[in-house]
């Protein structure tokens, strides 16, 4: 997938076939859009273009709201959508300027003057121009009168719900991360530099990568303790487990889930030490290298339990005892793994 970061220098794609929107999330709704992208291009021997925003336009057009936060970073957003097989992604700044054009501008001198479609394919609630005023009635009136086709995608439905990257936002919030999971169809995924902390996990014995979130758009779940998988990230490579060398650039995750450490997460504000401070910390199974100012990948599986306050450190132990417990048998594996 060739990635460009504006409209300054794409070329002049062959029968392009495009969509546009965030595409927060990657998700199997929009999986559907890009399934019929891929496969109109392929009937008419064109090339898939994606058009993407960055930042995120809500928070250029709703900038006096509360903070917003988003399933995926620009370059995890990237990176999932190369996994998807596209030939094209356009990543527009999306600007004060922008968001002021007028539909029929965005129509005329955006879509058709940088891009030459020969097909776009949008969903069925898709708006864009000044005020959010454009819509596909208006796309449609142009397509007649300028050469291009254009295709509507209606919802993609799963268990009579619509898929949204706002459902997905607010089940992971809401710690439901099995269900976020089945939307977005992998598991939900962050990334965080490994800080030292108060080393507690250790005399509990469980030690813990303390994470420190570097992007402060990305979207952490709700407070609790999960079941995860995670890699430490070096200059493109991971740790595989104890002993082992770094291995070559990340392949997807789908094919590798044997390789990755298996490990329990708590996010909160641990009540049992009366600390206020919310943190982030992962306890890897079998894994003790020293990975201090590494970045760790952490890919949420399944919540187990809230977090609680435990009438002191032993009978905290106790419970991440049975915490671990329950992560193995969910891995399939025993303790004495």
């Amino acid at each position: 997938m060739k990635v460009y970061h504006s409209t300054d220098n794409i070329p002049a794609f062959n029968r392009a076939v495009l969509t546009i929107g965030t595409f927060d999330g990657v998700h199997l709704g929009h999986w559907q859009i890009l399934g019929q992208l891929q496969e109109e291009a392929r009937r008419i021997g064109g090339e898939t273009v994606i058009i993407t925003f960055h930042p995120h336009p809500r928070k250029v057009v709703s900038a006096e709201q509360p903070a917003f936060h988003l399933l995926n970073t620009i370059e995890e957003r990237i990176e999932l959508l190369e996994k998807c097989g596209i030939d094209h992604l356009v990543i527009v700044p999306f600007t004060p300027v922008f968001a002021q054009q007028t539909p029929e501008a965005y129509i005329e001198h955006f879509l058709i003057e940088k891009f030459h479609p020969h097909t776009i394919i949008i969903g069925y609630d898709h708006r864009f121009g000044q005020g959010r005023t454009g819509n596909y009635k208006l796309l449609e009136a142009y397509s007649a009168r300028s050469g291009f086709r254009l295709m509507e995608i209606p919802p993609h439905l799963i268990d009579e719900n619509t898929v949204s990257s706002t459902r997905i936002r607010q089940a992971i919030l809401e710690s439901r991360i099995e269900q976020a999971n089945s939307l977005l169809g992998y598991d939900y995924f962050f990334e965080g530099t490994v800080v030292e902390g108060n080393k507690l996990g250790r005399v509990l014995g469980y030690p813990t990568a303390n994470l420190r979130m570097e992007n402060e758009e990305k979207l952490v779940p709700g407070n609790g303790i999960y079941i995860v998988e995670a890699e430490v990230r070096i200059q493109n490579s991971e740790f595989r487990s104890q002993n082992s060398e770094a291995t070559a650039s990340v392949q997807d995750s789908a094919s590798r889930t044997q390789d990755l450490l298996k490990g329990m997460m708590s996010i909160g504000i641990r009540p049992t030490i009366t600390d206020n401070r919310r943190t982030i910390e992962v306890n890897l199974f079998d894994f003790n290298a020293n990975i201090y100012g590494r970045t760790l990948r952490v890919y949420v599986k399944k919540y187990l339990r809230a977090e609680e306050k435990f009438d002191g450190l032993e009978a905290l132990k106790v419970q991440l005892a049975k915490d671990k417990e329950d992560t193995l048998i969910y891995f399939g594996l025993n303790s004495s793994s």
